[in-house]
């Protein structure tokens, strides 16, 4: 199963948490999308990032995606032709978004020239990295690439080459760093490099799950780093995730924090706040709320 849809499917279990709550968020996916079929950003513009998450809010909650006009949405992904002109990120957010409306839709020949330019990014390590011609890459940028090529059903090239990249992002306290050299791991690099392993088969120190729970928050919640003052439902989500991959289960008590974090983050808007500093709503935060979710339902 793709990286795409292993989050789908558990995304899809958040309704048993949510209860009732369930048609605000349900709304609140579909208020994201402009009048052309494109999910919006924070500030209200069409962006093929979130239309990532606002494209899979309504998937995981079962919603009809012909409400919104999905030849609009169709049409709005046409435009951007094969990517020329996209950063790394956005390239991989276009793959992402055709694979949601349906690949059959998407022009003929786009997924071999979608790809090129995507392993234009490629770093001489065997990884990915933003930017083009990078002696190394970093674990986001390899968490891109990978569901690149899967949501666009390809083989990537010397898989083996990128995990020898994240070999070189590990920290001696026992995760992941997104840069070499680092003596302290981050929660979502760790996150990404083991979901990452999964998918590829690669055996996985389960002493990395050791290192995930200590970065639960005393008040609920996973901070991004051990350092970090306050938890985040992005590093929540992405640990919950990353434990479920290495089969570790959550404590009780940790469980029921991330459960009353995750609370103070909803509005009755429908969407989730990102961390407790964060006054604004919009469709990432709110899909990785399904996520945590989710995993918190099992």
């Amino acid at each position: 199963m793709s990286l795409r849809l292993e989050i789908l499917q558990v995304a899809r279990l958040a309704p048993k948490l949510l209860g009732d709550s369930t048609e605000l968020v349900r709304a609140f996916f579909a208020r994201q999308f402009s009048a052309e079929g494109a999910g919006r950003d924070r500030t209200g513009q069409p962006d093929l990032y979130y239309t990532i998450f606002a494209l899979a809010g309504l998937h995981a909650l079962t919603a009809d995606l012909s409400t919104l006009n999905s030849q609009l949405s169709t049409s709005w992904l046409s435009g951007f032709g094969d990517g020329a002109g996209l950063d790394f990120v956005h390239l991989g957010a276009l793959a992402r978004c055709w694979a949601a409306v349906g690949l059959e839709k998407m022009p003929a020949g786009f997924a071999p020239k979608l790809l090129a330019r995507l392993e234009a990014f490629r770093a001489r390590d065997g990884g990915y990295d933003g930017d083009p011609g990078a002696a190394h890459g970093n674990a986001y940028g390899c968490f891109v690439a990978l569901g690149a090529y899967q949501d666009l059903r390809a083989a990537q090239p010397a898989p083996l080459r990128m995990v020898q990249c994240l070999k070189f992002l590990e920290t001696p306290d026992g995760a992941w760093a997104n840069a070499r050299g680092l003596r302290t791991g981050s929660t979502n690099a760790t996150a990404a490099a083991v979901t990452l392993l999964h998918q590829l088969g690669i055996p996985i120190n389960p002493a990395v799950g050791d290192w995930l729970l200590t970065q639960a928050h005393p008040d609920g919640g996973f901070r991004a780093m051990p350092a970090a003052p306050l938890a985040d439902l992005l590093s929540t989500a992405t640990t919950l995730h990353a434990l479920a991959c290495l089969e570790k289960p959550v404590p009780e008590p940790i469980r029921e924090r991330c459960l009353d974090f995750i609370d103070t983050l909803w509005s009755a808007a429908g969407g989730f706040h990102g961390h407790w500093a964060d006054d604004d709503l919009d469709a990432e935060y709110t899909f990785y709320g399904l996520l945590a979710l989710g995993h918190l339902g099992l």
